[in-house]
């Protein structure tokens, strides 16, 4: 648990350090911020729903852009030899990774709370969509870090790592909205590896195994995935 804890905290280090951080997350809340209050006004609506709809494509490229580095960077510079003789194990290095990317998921998405709460002094607010929303948001970012984090463990170009990972990303994100380019058979399949689709449920409120299920599976396959990529390069 030390050396989990330990990888988990360089590599918050590393990423606050630099002004990818600050960069990624300014773009993150001026892009989100721009469109949910172009939105909110418009429709003149106490909800924040037009700010779910649009986080799974937002999420898609900049999750990706969090991620790039977390095995890319070592692998170029031949830091993740080291990292190797040092007294951990593949599960260390990989969750801790993983928990780096989903606190930096949680670190940007947290000055978004001040939506909400400049809702509810407007109008009546609807708590109970917010909470599914940032629940969904959270397990949704979880699995894209997953993702991200794979991406960059095949490759030691960070530029390559985030079209990777974007390119899986974005077509989760919008699979489920081309179901018209597929046989009927294979419908009901193809709109449940939608991660939109199980996002969407969520920020509803509504808390279904199914949903938890998927996102739980697509995080396992990406970390599994990731463990697979270091083996080789024992």
């Amino acid at each position: 648990m030390r050396q989990f804890t330990h990888i988990l905290k360089k590599e918050l280090k590393d990423f606050f350090a630099t002004p990818i951080a600050y960069i990624v997350i300014t773009i993150f809340l001026i892009v989100t911020g721009w469109f949910f209050f172009s939105t909110f006004f418009l429709y003149n609506q106490a909800s924040l729903r037009n700010f779910f709809n649009l986080l799974p494509l937002i999420f898609a490229f900049v999750i990706p852009a969090i991620t790039m580095r977390l095995f890319a960077e070592e692998l170029s510079k031949g830091s993740y030899e080291l990292l190797m003789t040092m007294p951990v194990t593949f599960g260390d290095i990989i969750i801790g990774k993983f928990l780096a990317g989903l606190v930096m998921t949680a670190a940007m998405l947290l000055p978004t709370l001040a939506y909400p709460i400049s809702i509810s002094f407007l109008g009546q607010l609807d708590w109970g969509p917010v909470i599914g929303g940032y629940l969904g948001a959270i397990l949704l970012g979880g699995a894209f870090s997953a993702i991200g984090l794979f991406a960059s463990s095949i490759t030691h170009n960070q530029i390559v790592a985030f079209i990777v990972g974007a390119a899986i990303c974005f077509t989760l994100t919008l699979i489920d909205k081309m179901l018209f380019f597929f046989p009927e058979a294979i419908l009901n399949m193809v709109e449940y590896l939608g991660a939109d689709f199980h996002f969407s449920n969520i920020s509803k409120g509504i808390i279904d195994s199914r949903d938890l299920i998927y996102f739980i599976s697509v995080i396992f396959i990406g970390l599994y995935g990731t463990y697979l990529v270091l083996l080789q390069k024992e």
